[in-house]
Order: structure tokens, then C-alpha cells, then sequence
């Protein structure tokens, strides 16, 4: 459905230098620009030092840097001395030494670095889907949840298809940096894969529906987003013979109710799930299915990187929430996340952590797109994130965002993040085609051809 979402206080992605420009008491302009040989790691800022010039995060000058989006708002921002890098040798050796120890069962893998309180799960091969007692599953109605999913008639205006969003062709995302709505409005945040829903205990990046069919309900019925009715919805497909027929096949009446319409389409999309990652054939004893860059990532990720402070089990994500310094509060593009859901201060900024699986397909990256590349995402979460300022009227503001303590500064090198790169490559799956159902025409053939 459009815009499901998801948050990420750890993501971890891939190429392309991000450019900082914070000017203390200006916002700040984000940019990614070209990777650059690395030079000698420069010396260590002092803590909450903000950068006041534009460079490469490497040390060097940047080019002249596309503008984004939406500029970051003045932050404070924590670097370590980034440590030294390995020669090919040093590498290939550690890599081996990994591979023998990684080679066992995962009950056997070194501690993962997390912080004490955290329930981490090790990182496994995804369970069966769990298809709820009152919707069932069945192939008639994955069939008809795939026509409505598909079918443009679903919304009030009859040219938004849930898969306007959700498009499988691009990794059942949209790859935009977030979506258009209804009369191509911008939508605030991202519409990120639909791979793997069916295993969120949550849904949307505030987390405010607790079921795919309460998700696909309520962006049904948002007038920003399929600006659908239940009337309406009701006599739209009612009136097309073929629906009719699909209805009364799966529910046992022709009765089209937007709880049937809800019911199919969820049952269709926990069937969109994966599992045929280089990471899974990893796991299920294939070893040779995780290249060199790819073994030192994992370790990085389990160790080194703290990833698994927040990412972790089968789904890579803990399924909370946690607030990264993006929520660009009391300024423009303003989002308070969860708090909207729960009125609690401290859910403020807050956003679900989502799955790292099927990662290379799931940009533009964080709540709000805001990352357009994976290395731009790895060089902020490499410096801890960034830390929002308080102004001089927001230093007794009890809604004032509280960055996670999970998140700090690393001191990783450009070979470590393009083998976290490479590992979360291997967590996404291969592409596999799935093309648009023949919808169920408005008539009869033949009525319409007379």
C-alpha cells in the first residue's frame, strides 16, 4: 500500500562521500559528492565540534556538491580519527580467519557489541509467514489481493494503484525521496519496500497501524493518498462483473466491503517476501556465498560497526523506535514521528527501524529520503549522527528531541565502510520479475466491443 513505512536509526549503505555544510546558527546543506582516494586520516575534532566549511568526509575537498532536498538543520556532529586501514595481505588473512569462524552455527559467533539493555537476536533465515486466524490464506485470494493491488480504481481519483508506491520493478518502493499523492502532491516521508511487511509487528514509519490490513485501510482512506470512500470503493468495483465473480469466490458473496477489499490485499502482500539472499545461502551452509568484502562486513556489522544494537535477528531490525537527529524539529520539514501516534515526550523524533534486508533496493534511505546514496548514510552513522542544537528558547522545551544513546562516533575507514557496503549487499535479494495481473474489465467483453 503507499506509503508504508518504516524507521532507521542504523542503516548502513553504500557509494559516495557525503558532503557536510553546517554553518553554526545557519541550516545546514547535506550533499553527496564523488568518492576520492583517501588520504592519511586527518587528526581527531574536538567533541561536538561542527563542521564550519564544506568538505568531503574523507578529508579532502569536495566538489561542487548537487543540491539537495532538504538542507539539515544546524547540528552538532562527534568524529573519531578514522583507524588505520589493512593492506590486501592483512585483509585477505583476517577474511580467512573470519570465514573459519563464521563457517560454524551462528550459536557459536562471537559477542556481538551491543549496549547492555538491548534484546538482540542473532541474524538468521526469515521464519514462515503467519497469516492471521480471521484472514486467511488462500490462492484465490493472493490472486484478488494481486488485481487490487495493481488496479488504479482502488482510489478516488482511479489513477493511484497501490503500486504507484510500491512498484515491484523497483524493489516494491518507488525510489523516490518521498512520495506523490493524490494529485501528484508531495507526500512527507518515504514509501519504503514492501519486502518482507508481512513479518512487522508495526506499520508505517510512526508505527500506528498493527496490521497490513489496518495499513491498507487507512491509506485507502487518507485524502492525501488514495482519497478512496467505502461507499464509493463498494460501488466502483461492484459495478465490474469480474470483481463481483473474484469476491464471491473468495468471501462466498459478491458483497465488495472495504474490509474484503483490505482482507485480499493484505493476504497478497504477505506473500512478498524473500529469503533468496547471498546471506541466506550463507547461512544455510553455503559458504562460498559471501565474498571476502562481504565476510569483514558481516563482522563489522556484529561488531566493530554496533549495528546490531538496532538491527539484528532475521529481519535485521529490532522493530522499535528511535530518534536519529532528523526530525528537524520546530523548523521546516518539521516531523515528529511516533510522538503524533502516542503523545509521550519521549517518542519525539522517533522512527522505526527498518529491515536491512533487501537493502540495495530500498533507497532513497531514512524517513524522509533524505540519503539518496548508501555511503551517505554510512558516513553519518560513522560520526554518530547528527546532534540537533537547542536555541536560546528551546533550552526549557520539554518536547525537545533526545538523540538515541545507542548511537556513536566509530572511527571506521573507507575500506571498512565498502565492506559494510558490500554485506549489505548480500543481504538483498536477486531481482525476479512479477508482472500486472489483467484486471477484470468495467463490462463484458463483449458488450464493450458493440
Amino acid at each position: 500500500m503507499t506509503r508504508y513505512r518504516v524507521s532507521a536509526p542504523a542503516a548502513f549503505m553504500r557509494s559516495a562521500a557525503l558532503v557536510l555544510s553546517l554553518a553554526v546558527g545557519q541550516a545546514s546543506q547535506w550533499a553527496n559528492a564523488q568518492a576520492v582516494a583517501t588520504p592519511p586520516a586527518p587528526a581527531a575534532e574536538p567533541a561536538n565540534a561542527a563542521a564550519s566549511e564544506s568538505s568531503a568526509d574523507d578529508g579532502t575537498t569536495a566538489a561542487t556538491p548537487a543540491p539537495q532536498r532538504r538542507p539539515l538543520p544546524p547540528t552538532v556532529l562527534r568524529r573519531l580519527p578514522r583507524r588505520p586501514e589493512r593492506t590486501d595481505e592483512e585483509r585477505q588473512e583476517l577474511a580467512a580467519q573470519l570465514r573459519e569462524i563464521y563457517r560454524k552455527t551462528p550459536s557459536t559467533w562471537p559477542a556481538p557489541a551491543v549496549d547492555a539493555g538491548v534484546k538482540w537476536q542473532e541474524i538468521g533465515l526469515l521464519p514462515d509467514v503467519q497469516h492471521p486466524e480471521d484472514n486467511p490464506l488462500t490462492k484465490e485470494k493472493v490472486a484478488l489481493g494481486k488485481m487490487l493491488f495493481f488496479d488504479p480504481r482502488v482510489s478516488g481519483s482511479g489513477q493511484m494503484a497501490c503500486a504507484s508506491c510500491h512498484d515491484p520493478d523497483l524493489g516494491w518502493g518507488d525510489g523516490r525521496t518521498t512520495s506523490f499523492g493524490i494529485d501528484r502532491k508531495p507526500l512527507d516521508r518515504n514509501a519504503p519496500s514492501l519486502m518482507n511487511a508481512a513479518y512487522h509487528t508495526s506499520l508505517f514509519w510512526d508505527g500506528r497501524a498493527e496490521s497490513l490490513e489496518d495499513q491498507a485501510k487507512q491509506v485507502l482512506l487518507n485524502q492525501d493518498e488514495m482519497r478512496s470512500a467505502p461507499a464509493d470503493l463498494s460501488a466502483k468495483l461492484g459495478a465490474i462483473p469480474g470483481y463481483r465473480e473474484k469476491f464471491k469466490e473468495v468471501f462466498g458473496s459478491e458483497e465488495v466491503t472495504i474490509e474484503r477489499v483490505t482482507q485480499a490485499l493484505a493476504c497478497f502482500e504477505r506473500t512478498i517476501t524473500g529469503g533468496r539472499t547471498p546471506l541466506d545461502h550463507f547461512l544455510k551452509g553455503r559458504k562460498s556465498a559471501l565474498s571476502d568484502e562481504a565476510m569483514l562486513g558481516l563482522d563489522l556489522f556484529r561488531r566493530e560497526a554496533r549495528c546490531m544494537n538496532c538491527h539484528h535477528g532475521p529481519l535485521m531490525s529490532d522493530g522499535e523506535f528511535h530518534e536519529v537527529g532528523l526530525s528537524y524539529y520546530g523548523r521546516k520539514f518539521e516531523d515528529l514521528g511516533r510522538y503524533d501516534v502516542t503523545g509521550e515526550a519521549a517518542d519525539v523524533g522517533r522512527f522505526r527501524t527498518p529491515s536491512l534486508r533487501n537493502f540495495k533496493e530500498s533507497g532513497p534511505y531514512m524517513h524522509n529520503g533524505l540519503f539518496p546514496t548508501a555511503r551517505g548514510v554510512l558516513n553519518m552513522y560513522n560520526v554518530g549522527m547528527p546532534t540537533i542544537r537547542r536555541h536560546a528558547h528551546q533550552l526549557e522545551d520539554p518536547l525537545f528531541p533526545k538523540k538515541s544513546s545507542l548511537l556513536k562516533p566509530l572511527g571506521l575507514n573507507n575500506q571498512d565502510l565498502s565492506d559494510l557496503e558490500a554485506f549489505l549487499e548480500a543481504a538483498s535479494e536477486p531481482y525476479l520479475r512479477m508482472r500486472p495481473p489483467e484486471l477484470p474489465p468495467a463490462e463484458p467483453q463483449e458488450t464493450a466491443a458493440k
